[in-house]
């Protein structure tokens, strides 16, 4: 089906056909039609039961798929904190855990692209893995620091798929190279569109221990495959637990 437009939902695509320049006209008969025999009938029956099927699988399928939490206003909370709070040394992050939305992944690392782009994990292999900004502070440290993953990928779901669910107060747990564990605290939860998205606050200095979690929110543009809108998580160090001895 060459002329298929695809629909991509939280991850999955369906494909649907539907006549492109109308339906064809049926072919001029010079009498009356002949009666179709038993063959036929059944044959035609059985074509009828297939298309319902299809029909029927098709629906089961787009029914079945769930959409990524969006955050609710009541949760926009703050983006800033208290330059008394607490702070760490650094040390590289190993892997985040955040409880409330069953997410617990090691940390890749990423950079920049020849563009000046942050980098992502890849979509193909690595949909399952978050990653930190290696050129942000490190979690604990003041500044921010930054952690991204994807909201889903062509399997389902990715690593970061219910991130807008997140709500005021909720622990993320950032396990360091040190053994130190960064306890954060959810301030806020925010959408921003992509061509308005405020790079100087989530990536810029700040005076206390912040934590930025990033991911794609908002529409879906199926022609080119890319979300409109991000959600970010802001956060900011609320105690740490060290290993003992």
């Amino acid at each position: 089906m060459p002329d298929a437009p695809w629909r991509r939902i939280a991850g999955f695509r369906v494909v649907v056909s539907w006549p492109q320049a109308g339906y064809s006209r049926p072919p001029a008969t010079a009498g009356p039609p002949a009666t179709a025999g038993p063959r036929a009938r059944v044959a035609g029956i059985a074509g009828v039961l297939l298309i319902m099927l299809g029909i029927a699988a098709v629906g089961l399928a787009v029914a079945s798929q769930v959409h990524a939490p969006q955050p609710s206003l009541a949760q926009a909370g703050v983006i800033g904190g208290s330059s008394q709070g607490p702070s760490l040394a650094r040390s590289v992050p190993v892997s985040v855990r955040i409880p409330a939305i069953g997410v617990d992944s090691k940390l890749l690392r990423m950079g920049l692209n020849a563009d000046g782009t942050v980098q992502v994990p890849s979509i193909r292999t690595s949909a399952g893995l978050a990653a930190w900004y290696k050129y942000s502070a490190t979690p604990g440290q003041i500044g921010s620091s930054v952690i991204e993953g994807h909201v889903d990928s062509q399997q389902g779901p990715a690593v970061f798929f219910r991130l807008g669910a997140l709500r005021r107060g909720d622990a993320i747990d950032v396990r360091l190279a040190d053994g130190v564990t960064a306890v954060f605290r959810v301030t806020g939860v925010r959408e921003y569109s992509k061509s308005r998205f405020p790079s100087k606050a989530i990536y810029g200095a700040t005076g206390f221990a912040a934590l930025r979690l990033i991911t794609c929110g908002g529409a879906f543009v199926y022609a080119s495959g890319h979300y409109l809108s991000s959600t970010v998580v802001f956060a900011s160090l609320a105690s740490s637990r060290h290993p003992a001895g």
